[in-house]
């Protein structure tokens, strides 16, 4: 038999058919449409699940990658990628439509979990992993086992706090996200004269900004950069708590690669109380890609049978 991992997001949702080996066999996503009626998102997640499970079988377990700092439960009790949500059971729905145990986790905590079973954290300890796109989320791997804190909260670098200039106290994502980056550049076109090829993009995200700074663009650069030494400053904070000998990571704004980590870096540098906390290969780019959410939840799930 075989294991069903879901993958539950706000933008996307993936679903995937691993053998009991973790092999790949089936894979499939859609467009998750958080703004249409609850009834609506949950019949489509099952509605692409059946797509990957083979006629006639039932998998053995169902592994959940899903929004929310409490998603272990089976409940989305609350998650700002799905507004409106509140103490919805989705892994009860899920074990029922495919009559089959259910085991639910945070997105973040099974992306470490994968990264650090196949991808680029293999055999480190600690292990953190990010994912830097639209939020900043986060896990932790701790003598191979994933942390999850005292109520299962653990950890959150998206929502460490900085100070900024003004007095206001600040999450770490609203200063180094995909979010925040393309906020920071919507910023800067409206206050300057700044020449950019972002001043006639259609629309000026993230994904843009990210775009126009791979290709030179000077002001996208410039907010990359920014963004990075904000992130760099987070992880400053990371690295004094877990002296982890790997941070690997992921999410879209990973793609960046070196503009964003190069100014992180060199931060991390030049704050640690002592070099022997920022080893040269401490910062690697995730491997698993899209997946890495369906692997880790078809990984918890298998654990779980043990």
């Amino acid at each position: 038999m075989a294991i069903l991992a879901i993958d539950f997001g706000g933008t996307r949702t993936r679903a995937a058919w691993f053998s009991s080996s973790l092999d790949l066999l089936a894979r499939d996503e859609t467009p998750t449409r958080a703004h249409e009626p609850q009834e609506s998102v949950i019949a489509r997640v099952i509605e692409t699940a059946r797509r990957v499970v083979p006629p006639g079988e039932t998998p053995l377990a169902i592994g959940i990658c899903a929004p929310g700092p409490q998603a272990y439960t089976g409940l989305i009790l609350h998650a700002p990628t799905l507004p409106g949500w509140h103490s919805v059971p989705l892994a009860r729905l899920m074990g029922d439509a495919f009559n089959a145990p259910a085991y639910m986790e945070n997105d973040a905590n099974l992306g470490a979990l994968a990264e650090y079973r196949y991808g680029a954290a293999q055999g480190a300890n600690p292990a953190i992993y990010l994912t830097v796109s639209t939020s900043i989320g986060g896990g932790a791997i701790l003598y191979g086992e994933l942390f999850t804190g005292w109520r299962g909260l653990a950890i959150e670098p998206g929502h460490l706090k900085f100070p900024l200039p003004d007095g206001q106290i600040v999450s770490l994502e609203r200063l180094a996200s995909g979010t925040a980056i393309g906020r920071a550049a919507r910023d800067r076109l409206a206050s300057s004269n700044e020449p950019s090829a972002l001043r006639s993009a259609r629309e000026t995200d993230g994904k843009t900004v990210g775009q126009a700074a791979m290709q030179g663009d000077a002001l996208a650069l410039s907010v990359v950069r920014e963004a990075g030494r904000w992130l760099g400053l987070g992880l400053v904070n990371i690295v004094h708590l877990f002296n982890p000998q790997v941070i690997v990571i992921g999410g879209s704004v990973a793609q960046l690669g070196d503009l964003i980590l190069d100014p992180a870096r060199q931060v991390i540098a030049e704050n640690v109380t002592d070099p022997a906390f920022n080893d040269p290969d401490l910062l690697r780019v995730a491997q698993l890609g899209d997946d890495v959410c369906l692997i880790g939840a078809a990984l918890h799930a298998r654990s779980k049978m043990v």
